[in-house]
């Protein structure tokens, strides 16, 4: 027993290091704050702890034992291993497909873009439009703003394409322009936190309280919704500065509530560049 014992915890201690170092590369540069949140990932995270952490070193514990003869042994392990590292390649490959890449302003609120929400005959379209803003696969996220084009019929199309299902203006970088280049159009779409949609009366409470909390006036028109695949979030802005003042979740059990989990500073920097 004691030898399953000491094979067991060999294996969740190299799986568990393995695992930090992958997540904590894609939280670190991609996910951080409120990426992992709005794009809704916990259930890819939580696949990939029940195969590395669980399954693995339960399934090592289970065929190990002193009197097996060591080739079997270790072809064993080799089985399992390898099942761990096919699990760990798949649930990173989502991550990376899915890594957020701007957290874009367009129309009414504020939308969360990932990777794979840019197809490659939409990048070539840029390109041939010399947008200002392109995505490369190094492209760590940033604030943008996404109107749609000054073209009525083309604007029209767009509407229309994300009405039924199909891309909308935030997927098409060609029409990326600077978040400060924006920020006249979203002081014009910055609402009090009760004239907000998306989140319920319930929500909205815990959001004011939350905002009183920072100090931030809940009777002021300085809030928008930020959107994903995940559940939305509110953010605050000064309403003079337009600086983003806080980014709240609406409700305790959705994630670790992070009133202000970066900077105004930061935020505007990564906005920026």
């Amino acid at each position: 027993m004691k030898f399953r014992f000491r094979a067991f915890g060999l294996h969740l201690l190299v799986s568990a290091g393995v695992l930090t170092l992958v997540l904590g590369a894609l939280y670190i540069g991609w996910y951080r704050w409120p990426g992992w949140y709005v794009a809704g990932v916990p259930s890819v995270v939580a696949v990939l702890i029940g195969v590395d952490l669980t399954l693995g070193p339960l399934s090592t514990f289970i065929i190990a034992r002193a009197t097996k003869p060591r080739p079997e042994l270790m072809r064993d392990i080799a089985l399992i291993a390898t099942l761990q590292l096919a699990a760990l390649i798949y649930g990173t490959m989502s991550l990376w497909k899915g890594r957020p890449l701007y957290y874009a302003f367009s129309s009414n609120v504020l939308q969360l873009v990932q990777a794979y929400d840019i197809s490659a005959q939409e990048l070539d379209t840029a390109r041939e439009h010399h947008a200002q803003i392109l995505p490369h696969w190094y492209s760590l996220p940033h604030w943008i703003w996404a109107p749609l084009p000054p073209d009525p019929r083309e604007a029209e199309k767009i509407v229309m394409s994300a009405i039924t299902g199909g891309d909308d203006v935030i997927a098409m970088p060609r029409y990326y322009r600077r978040w400060d280049q924006g920020l006249p159009a979203l002081r014009k779409q910055l609402k009090k936190v009760d004239d907000v949609a998306y989140f319920s009366r319930t929500e909205k409470q815990t959001l004011k309280e939350r905002m009183r909390a920072l100090g931030l006036d809940t009777d002021q028109s300085n809030a928008i919704p930020l959107t994903g695949r995940g559940s939305p979030l509110l953010v605050v802005f000064d309403s003079t500065t337009l600086r983003i003042r806080a980014i709240l979740a609406p409700s305790a059990h959705k994630g670790q509530v992070a009133t202000r989990p970066r900077s105004s500073t930061a935020y505007q920097a990564s906005a920026r560049s």
